[in-house]
């Protein structure tokens, strides 16, 4: 009863910081919002047993990619109003668009069993030597190492980018002042 009523806390807790990361008109705000939310999921993680995953949770999402965020936030500044008008007339019905399409698939995938999976198992995995971190290292490092590596050199590119971006527009808006 306890674990139930804990679920229920981190939940709302959880959609309400998602619903201020979508409202917040401040781009820091919204990025506060998200810690709030990543907390909270890793809560849920806790209350599943989920502990590496939880941590994870804590250490790469809500500390380095919201401080990543926050960086490339600062370095663009956010003082500049921007403008609501978009470059192309058919964006926004095509976005409402795929977002419905993608929303019935959830909807027509939630009724089937492989979709949402049979009944899991929580806790340490059986069978072989070492822990659940031990198993993830070894499948992290030795089967899937190539995609971990181009996922960190994708971050350092967006950083790079985002840098290259930022001193570009300032010094287009220096020139025209």
């Amino acid at each position: 009863m306890f674990v139930t009523i804990l679920f229920v806390v981190f939940a709302i807790i959880a959609l309400a910081g998602a619903i201020g990361v979508v409202l917040s008109r401040n781009p820091v705000h919204s990025a506060l919002w998200l810690v709030g939310t990543l907390l909270a999921i890793a809560a849920l993680f806790v209350l599943q047993k989920a502990y590496l995953l939880s941590a994870v949770q804590v250490i790469v999402y809500a500390s380095a990619i919201v401080v990543l965020f926050l960086f490339v936030i600062m370095l663009l500044g956010v003082d500049r109003e921007e403008s609501l008008r978009d470059p192309l007339r058919i964006q926004r019905p095509l976005a409402i668009a795929l977002g419905l399409i993608v929303f019935a698939l959830i909807v027509g995938l939630m009724g089937n069993h492989w979709a949402t999976g049979a009944s899991t198992v929580t806790g340490p995995l059986t069978g072989g030597q070492g822990g659940n971190v031990e198993h993830v290292a070894r499948a992290l490092f030795t089967t899937y190492l190539w995609p971990f590596e181009l996922t960190s050199a994708l971050l350092v590119v967006g950083v790079v980018g985002g840098v290259a971006l930022a001193r570009r527009s300032n010094a287009e808006e220096e020139e025209s002042v």
